[in-house]
Order: structure tokens, then C-alpha cells, then sequence
């Protein structure tokens, strides 16, 4: 059965304002439908946006052990209807029953997480000559657009709401229009939780209302993850005096020593490529392995890929999901056969349809290995955002950092090898915001500052932890005082 969608505007659920509204499927299955959404514009931008800036100061009022109870009962809620979420999930995105599970365990966690934060956001006071005392407060940065993708859409959310949120932010929250239940029932847990109405709006839709947000005066700051593409104009659209968090796209290399374990080399690549159906901004998209173990590599890479199950997360025994819209499944088999026109060469998958009547209504692609890649070409260069790996060759330490960083993404980067100090080596020079050392690309640690360079992110304030991730929802003030 189809669920309902709305936006929320002022603590009500509402249709857009025109009326008009689009179906989710599943894609595993197109014959599913999974949702039906308000198809938003600039209209209903307005309306989220003016309520939110009219309330927000309310929750910002609110003692700050208040908006951490709310944060930690909305993870309670979480938990309480973790068993009909997974399914939610799978159905709408397309993860894996295991993928599906990790994200809504991993949600609740994160909430908890940044309730603590809401205790730890404080000022310091500073020594002066005369009497007088000088002090910093941090107050809230004002009303959030949060625009967050569909291959994460819990656990991305999360990280955006539970921080701003925390630090007393009212904001209007742009779920991805692939993942739009998810994104409700995210809200639904923060409303159940005692969250005020003026804190919070939710729109639904695509491009439109993202600009009307992003070009609204009244919003304070823009916090986004999604393609390069999108961050960039969202980057030209804003004022100097508005902030904005950027978290973009990757093209993430791991190098493959000669003196690297070959299967456990072989193991976290694989889950690092396919995991997530290659849907992942940190996936493991290029190997640049050391010429002497090549071809021992690629053996093993791509009977792992081989063996991979496709099919609905669902059922048993399924490896790996469908891409989340007919729109990605093309793009990713665009970038497979341009790759074979351009004489790479296909080890394992392709563009044909995998085979099966369980795969036939779904948005299927085979998990697919070329070798022969030109370092140079679009394979080697370009993000794929799906289960398609580009081996590529080194002679030593030096050429495969100069070919890790041969493109304009910085988001994550690998090593495998039983040397430290070439891993320590490759963890100064490659140009990556997470390095990763006989680790998956893919993974973070809930604690640990995430974020990348070069076309990667803006970098200007690290998303998910670290010092700096409170910092940019929320503003200093220096105050002088004298009796």
C-alpha cells in the first residue's frame, strides 16, 4: 500500500499549494508504489520558510537540557519503530535488508549523539585590565535549509537536523524527492518527541524548491549533500554573508601495494565498490594497484564481484540492491559502455540486463570491473555513483599518488599494504579529506569530522563531528561588560 506524504508548514501537513504531486516506486520493483509526495515550488518554499522564521525563536528559548530531551526521545521513537522502518527503507531507497538495518540502528545513535552537543555549545570569558568583563556566546546561526540526498535518507538527515537542532536552529528540511517517506518518518520521531511546530518545516520536491530555498534572504544558512554539480550552484546562488555546508561528490581511489594481503585487499574493495549498489559519495570507484600484483588482484576482485546476489533487499541472501531511479541506472550504464567504446576492458559485468524474473521490473545493474583504464579517461576521472570499479596500474608509491589525485574530487582515498610508513606516507601527500589504511573507503566513525577536499566540499566547516561542526550552526558574539 501507498503512503501518504505531506509537507509540514506551521505544525500542519499539507498538499503543495498547486496541488500537484508525484509517485515514488520502488526500485527493485516498479510496479510498487511506495509513496505519493507534494510536488512543491516556490510557493510552498515561501510558506516552510516564513513559518519557520516566525517560530524558530521559540525553540531557541528553549533550555538547552529541553532540546536535548527532545533529541533523545525522538531517537527512542526511532528504536521503538525500528521494525517497520528497515522495510520502509528497502522499499523506497533499494538497500539490502543488512544495509537497511545498519541505517536505522546507526539514526538513533547519531540524535543521541548531538543531544550532547546541545550541553557542550557554550562561550569563554577572556582576562581584560580593567574590571570589566569580556565574554563570547554562541547563539543559534537562525533558520537552516537542509538539503539532503536519497542514498542515506535517515542517517544524513540526522547529522544535519541533530546538530542544528541541538543548537536551538529553527529548520526547513528538503528531503531528496526519491526518499520522501524516510524523510517524514524522520520528523514524525522529533514531532512524537515534543519538537515545537515553529522549529521545523518539511517540503518536498525537486529542483524548484531547493532554489526558492537556497535564494531566500530570510534563510540563514545552507547545509547540503548531494553531486558536485548541484553543491556548485548552490555555492554561486548564495551571498558572501550566508553560510553554506557543501558536501559533494568523490571519486575515491584505493592503492594496492606489492606488498599488500591480496585477499583481504580484494575483500574491502569489493565492499568498499558494490556495497550500497555503488551508491555511496566515499565508494571505492578506482584501484591503482602495483603492477607486480595486478593481475593476482583483479582475479580475486572479480570473482567476489561475480558472485555477488542482485535482487529486491528484501530477500534472503541478497547482495546487492537496484540503482534508486531509472534516471541513475542509465546514467551508470552510459558510463559502461563509453568506457568499452573507449577500449577498456570488461572483466566482469557489462551493460547487458542482468537475467532473472526477480530483476525484471527492477533498476538492475551488474556489479562491473574494467582493467585497460586510461588514466585520463572519464572512467578514471568522472564520478559513476554506481557499482562500476576502474583498475588502474602503478609502479610505485609515487605514480599512484600522482593517479589518486589525477581528478578534481578529494573526498576519500585507500591504501592497502603491510609498510606504516608508506601508508603514513600516502595518508600526508594524497589529497583527501578521509584517508583510509587497510580500511574500505566507504564507513565513518559517528565521532570523527567528515569531509573532503578540492571539488569534494567547501570545507569550510566539517559535517557529522570534529571541533568544527557546531561552529557553523551557530554564531559568536563578544560581549563587554562593565558594572
Amino acid at each position: 500500500m501507498a503512503a501518504t506524504v505531506r509537507n509540514l508548514v506551521d505544525g500542519t501537513w499539507v498538499e503543495s499549494v498547486s496541488g500537484r504531486s508525484r509517485e515514488r516506486r520502488n526500485p527493485a520493483d516498479t510496479r510498487d508504489v511506495v509513496s505519493c509526495f507534494p510536488e512543491s515550488d516556490a510557493k510552498d518554499a515561501d510558506a516552510a520558510v516564513s513559518a519557520v522564521a516566525a517560530g524558530w525563536q521559540e525553540w531557541a528559548d528553549t533550555a538547552p537540557e529541553k532540546r536535548a530531551q527532545v533529541l533523545q526521545d525522538a531517537a527512542d521513537v526511532l528504536e521503538r519503530e525500528r521494525a517497520g522502518l528497515i522495510p520502509q527503507l528497502v522499499r523506497e531507497e533499494g538497500k539490502t535488508l543488512a544495509e537497511a538495518t545498519m541505517e536505522v540502528s546507526r539514526t538513533p545513535a547519531n540524535l543521541r549523539f548531538y543531544a550532547g552537543e546541545a550541553l557542550r555549545t557554550a562561550g569563554v570569558t577572556l582576562p581584560t585590565g580593567d574590571g570589566s568583563l569580556v565574554f563570547t556566546l554562541r547563539a543559534p546561526v537562525g533558520v537552516v535549509a537542509a538539503i539532503t540526498p536519497w542514498n542515506f535518507p535517515l542517517n544524513i538527515p540526522s547529522r544535519k537536523l541533530g546538530p542544528a537542532l541541538a543548537a536551538g536552529n529553527g529548520v526547513v528540511f528538503k528531503p531528496s524527492e526519491v526518499t520522501p517517506l524516510l524523510g517524514q518518518r524522520l520528523v514524525d520521531a522529533l514531532l512524537e518527541a515534543g519538537l515545537p511546530a515553529g522549529a521545523i518545516a518539511v517540503l518536498h520536491g525537486g529542483a524548484e524548491v531547493a532554489q526558492a530555498l537556497v535564494a531566500d534572504e530570510r534563510v540563514d544558512a545552507v547545509t547540503f549533500t548531494g553531486s558536485t554539480a548541484v553543491g556548485e550552484a548552490i555555492h554561486r546562488a548564495v551571498p558572501a554573508s550566508r553560510r553554506t555546508q557543501l558536501e559533494m561528490g568523490g571519486k575515491n581511489p584505493v592503492v594496492v601495494l606489492e606488498d599488500a594481503d591480496l585477499d583481504r585487499a580484494a575483500a574491502l574493495i569489493t565492499k568498499g565498490a558494490f556495497g550500497l549498489s555503488g551508491q555511496a559519495c566515499t565508494g571505492t570507484s578506482r584501484v591503482i594497484v602495483h603492477a607486480d600484483v595486478h593481475d593476482a588482484l583483479v582475479e580475486r576482485i572479480a570473482a567476489k564481484a561475480a558472485a555477488l546476489r542482485l535482487g529486491p533487499g528484501l530477500e534472503p541472501g541478497v547482495d546487492m540492491g537496484p540503482q534508486a531511479t531509472e534516471r541513475q541506472k542509465d546514467t551508470v550504464l552510459g558510463f559502461v559502455r563509453r568506457a568499452l567504446d573507449a577500449g577498456a576492458q570488461l572483466v566482469t559485468g557489462g551493460p547487458e540486463e542482468p537475467e532473472g524474473d526477480h530483476l525484471a521490473h527492477g533498476h538492475f545493474v551488474r556489479p562491473t570491473v574494467f582493467t585497460g583504464v586510461d588514466p585520463a579517461s572519464e572512467l578514471a576521472t568522472e564520478e559513476v555513483f554506481g557499482p562500476v570499479l576502474a583498475v588502474l596500474l602503478a609502479g610505485d608509491l609515487d605514480e599512484a599518488l600522482a593517479l589518486a589525485d589525477a581528478t578534481r574530487f578529494g573526498l576519500s582515498a585507500g591504501i592497502v599494504t603491510a609498510d606504516v610508513g608508506r601508508a603514513l606516507t600516502f595518508a600526508r601527500r594524497v589529497t583527501a579529506g578521509l584517508v583510509k589504511v587497510n580500511q574500505p573507503t566507504t564507513g565513518q566513525a559517528m565521532n570523527a569530522p567528515f569531509g573532503g577536499l578540492k571539488n569534494s566540499s567547501t570545507q569550510t566547516s566539517k559535517e557529522q563531528a570534529g571541533e568544527s561542526m557546531m561552529a557553523f550552526y551557530t554564531v559568536d558574539k563578544t560581549v563587554y561588560l562593565s558594572a
